[in-house]
């Protein structure tokens, strides 16, 4: 069996891995602008702005009130709203520590199906009325229930293609961050500061709720029933081998029933188990391993100890079976000893980059309240949100950790808009009314 000397670093392919996550994130922001941009000037969504909701259950907003006035209500707004988004995370960790899984995969596909039914049909509705497109009832409760019913489904309940898995989450992004636009002005950007703040207490904080929770998920080998967006890593196949191969890779839980091995004192104790399927094809890994001789299936193994360990096989499937394997672990990656790894919170830290919904949302809020404005505040702060996902990624090859994807982008974002509304618009109209190109 071949074996790479030279290591890889996910620097490599950084570029690759930036793309597949900025689709799906400039997808989402792109369909809120456009929600925005059309809905925004009708009648039919002046109704919705002035719907209360927990956001600002503290504070309402008027015309009339003083500037002032409006930052402390919508400080107020922010703190109660990140209050209660830090007490139903600290309720999610104790339910998830309890074991109530199947409850929260319950509640969280009744969340979904709330958002694709209730929300997009009400935005449904008012395209409807918009473009006057001749529908009845009866088709349009139909299709709406059909649709409302297939996202549950292909998020929670069921396995599906991965792109319709992944054209779901991005529309519920996009759906619930458009309800999120239509808040007051001044608690929309309190809002966003507030919620890149919490999100970096809490994953990075040792006691913070989202860190808890996935080290739990972690101890335990179980997925999180949580909304969270992931995006396939990048593999190289072989092309020189006849019938080309893509390359699998999945994540299977081991009990410690094998702990009678126990005597074998290996310092890569927590070194992943990598099998190879096909001893005929040319794979290569990175992690510290140790050939074993006594199996027939040229199975590496690095170690054991008592504790649940996880374990991942890399195989080699022909190519139209590839779609029905999702890799999830980079096999560029080192596998260091006693390294623990959080993933799934923000950037996870496996080579599958996982994006939280809430990333999708707010990164989407901050483009759709900038297109109430003006376009060119749009276009500045999608590209300081896409250079802070940028940048997080980088720290997220360097750290090699799981880091809070808002603080980055939200803090240039804002910055973007508050020096584009008030500066470069300023002067690039004055040099247009002067005939003046730069």
């Amino acid at each position: 069996m071949a074996q790479n000397t030279k290591p890889t670093s996910i620097l490599d392919s950084l570029g690759e891995e930036i793309i597949r996550i900025i689709a799906p994130v400039s997808i989402c922001m792109f369909m809120v602008v456009i929600l925005v941009s059309v809905l925004d000037s009708s009648s039919s969504s002046s109704t919705s702005a002035s719907v209360t909701s927990i956001a600002t259950i503290a504070y309402s907003e008027t015309n009339s009130d003083s500037s002032w006035d409006k930052f402390v209500g919508a400080l107020l707004n922010s703190l109660v709203f990140v209050a209660v988004v830090t007490a139903v995370t600290f309720i999610l960790v104790l339910l998830f520590y309890l074991r109530c899984t199947k409850f929260l995969k319950l509640y969280m596909g009744f969340s979904a199906f709330v958002v694709l039914g209730f929300m997009g049909g009400e935005i449904a509705l008012f395209l409807i009325e918009d473009f006057s497109i001749p529908v009845d009832c009866i088709t349009f409760v139909v299709a709406l229930f059909n649709f409302a019913v297939v996202g549950v489904l292909a998020v929670f309940m069921s396995k599906m293609a991965i792109l319709v898995t992944q054209a779901y989450l991005v529309v519920i992004g996009m759906l619930v961050a458009y309800w999120f636009t239509q808040l007051p002005e001044w608690t929309t950007w309190l809002l966003l500061v507030a919620m890149a703040l919490y999100d970096l207490a809490a994953v990075l904080l040792p006691v913070g709720p989202l860190r808890l929770l996935v080290e739990l998920a972690i101890s335990r080998d179980e997925d999180i029933p949580a909304l969270v967006y992931e995006a396939r890593p990048v593999t190289h196949n072989d092309s020189g081998a006849v019938g080309r191969v893509a390359q699998r890779r999945v994540w299977r839980g081991r009990s410690g029933e094998n702990s009678d091995h126990g005597s074998n004192n290996n310092p890569n104790a927590n070194s992943v188990f990598v099998e190879n399927v096909d001893s005929g094809s040319n794979s290569t890994s990175n992690a510290s391993v140790v050939p074993d001789s006594s199996t027939e299936s040229n199975t590496l193994v690095s170690g054991h100890n008592d504790a649940t360990l996880v374990r991942a096989e890399e195989g080699w499937v022909p190519e139209r079976d590839a779609e029905l394997s999702a890799p999830l672990i980079d096999p560029r990656m080192n596998i260091q000893p006693q390294q623990s790894e959080l993933e799934g919170i923000g950037l996870g830290s496996s080579g599958a980059i996982k994006l939280g919904l809430g990333d999708f949302i707010f990164y989407s809020v901050l483009v759709g309240r900038a297109a109430m404005y003006d376009f060119m505040t749009v276009y500045a702060c999608y590209l300081a949100i896409i250079a802070g996902l940028g940048i997080t990624l980088a720290l997220l090859a360097l750290y090699q950790k799981a880091l809070p994807a808002l603080p980055v982008s939200i803090a240039l974002g804002v910055l973007f808009y508050v020096l584009t509304r008030f500066l470069l618009e300023v002067f690039v109209v004055e040099c247009s009314l002067n005939l003046l190109m730069f």
